[in-house]
């Protein structure tokens, strides 16, 4: 659920996604699909939305942002991992010096030292990433029960990621689900904004967000839309 949430915001805030342009070809299980859909947004909307926020309200801007910084944190180690199994090796070396620097002077990532060290924070890698670079096709779109949008390609990638992550060392188990909670929670308070972006039939909007983020996130921001070239 945490990276379905950061793909969806980071293109609904940075502009990169345009309702309503996706082919229905690439959503052949629509109707599976909207009532997965209403089941996640009934869920989100009267259990995960309040908490995020009183999350929210409660919590102080400078401890929002590192607490969600710290997260950002941890999933450096995803990123690193297939920073090398797509042949970045640049980008590994970057991404391997943000997790040292900001683990060790940045507080556990409370800070983001290492952009101050000349070391900026990319996009980000996963395994279905990964699988995309090594030329598996991203297949049908499909809405998983509770985590959301992904692709026949994704789905399965997204548990190899999840074994890479560092909190799944933590032997007591109720700690390890504490941190899952609030990385949850944390995650659900930064969409708060950028869902007010979401225009005519959610679902649709959802899922041109979520396809077309994929593809600019594949091609390293070097895609094209109906409106000409973006990115870089």
């Amino acid at each position: 659920m945490k990276w379905t949430m950061l793909l969806l915001a980071g293109a609904l805030m940075s502009g990169q996604a345009f309702a309503d342009s996706t082919e229905n070809a690439q959503d052949p299980w629509e109707g599976f699909n909207r009532k997965v859909f209403v089941f996640n947004d009934t869920l989100d909307t009267y259990a995960l939305k309040p908490v995020a926020k009183g999350y929210r309200a409660v919590t102080p801007d400078p401890v929002e942002d590192g607490i969600s910084r710290m997260f950002s944190n941890l999933g450096e180690i995803v990123n690193v991992l297939n920073d090398v199994l797509q042949g970045k090796f640049s980008q590994a070396g970057n991404d391997t010096g943000r997790f040292l620097v900001n683990t060790t002077v940045g507080l556990v990532g409370f800070f983001d030292v290492a952009k101050d060290f000349g070391m900026p924070k990319s996009d980000g890698e996963d395994f279905g990433q990964t699988l995309g670079v090594w030329g598996v096709n991203d297949g049908p779109y499909v809405v998983l029960p509770l985590l959301g949008p992904s692709t026949l390609r994704d789905a399965p990638a997204r548990f190899v990621d999840h074994l890479v992550n560092p909190v799944n060392e933590i032997d007591d188990i109720p700690t390890r689900n504490t941190i899952y909670g609030v990385d949850v929670v944390s995650t659900r308070a930064d969409l708060l904004k950028a869902e007010e972006l979401i225009k005519g039939d959610k679902y649709s909007f959802i899922r041109d967000v979520y396809l077309q983020r994929r593809e600019y996130l594949l091609n390293d921001g070097d895609v094209e839309d109906d409106f000409g070239e973006y990115g870089e």
